[in-house]
């Protein structure tokens, strides 16, 4: 286990992310989304990504990062629904969502435009914390990926200790 400011974090933290878990520990700091997205994806070897924190009052995902997303597409991602696209299906579902190859995917968690960013491999994690949502996370590679549950949790881990910063 490894402390973080007061939190206990149980995973294997390698050099690649422990500036994302060091930029979260930053006592009384508001959070750098773009610094933190790229963090994360730089981390996971991926180019693609986003950040979305819940609105409690309208039940709406707004995006607070993104990075290799097609200008066309931001209109459709900029507020997602709970329940739809992966990153709304995460929410929904409060636990990762993940698509190996988003170009052939027929599952019908992705949304059709989905396609347009041209990525593959690529999951979707809720920010939780104390069994509640305050958001989701995005990755993907540009190739056929399968995110192994040790990323899944290290992943979900990153989610929580942005859930923690989001309601300090």
């Amino acid at each position: 286990m490894r402390v973080f400011g007061q939190t206990l974090f149980s995973t294997t933290m390698t050099s690649d992310t422990k500036p994302i878990f060091d930029t979260l520990a930053e006592e009384g700091s508001a959070i750098d989304w773009r610094r933190l997205l790229t963090e994360i994806l730089n981390a996971f070897d991926c180019s693609t990504g986003s950040i979305h924190t819940l609105d409690k009052d309208s039940q709406l995902l707004h995006v607070k990062a993104y990075q290799g997303i097609p200008e066309l597409l931001l209109p459709k991602m900029t507020i997602i629904s709970i329940g739809k696209g992966m990153a709304g299906v995460a929410a929904e579902r409060k636990q990762p969502v993940q698509i190996c190859n988003l170009q052939t995917d027929e599952s019908g968690v992705a949304r059709p435009s989905a396609k347009e960013t041209k990525v593959e491999g690529s999951i979707a994690v809720p920010l939780m914390l104390n069994g509640q949502l305050h958001g989701t996370l995005g990755i993907a590679k540009p190739i056929p990926y399968e995110f192994t549950a040790e990323e899944q949790e290290t992943l979900t881990q990153i989610g929580e200790a942005i859930s923690r910063k989001i309601v300090s």
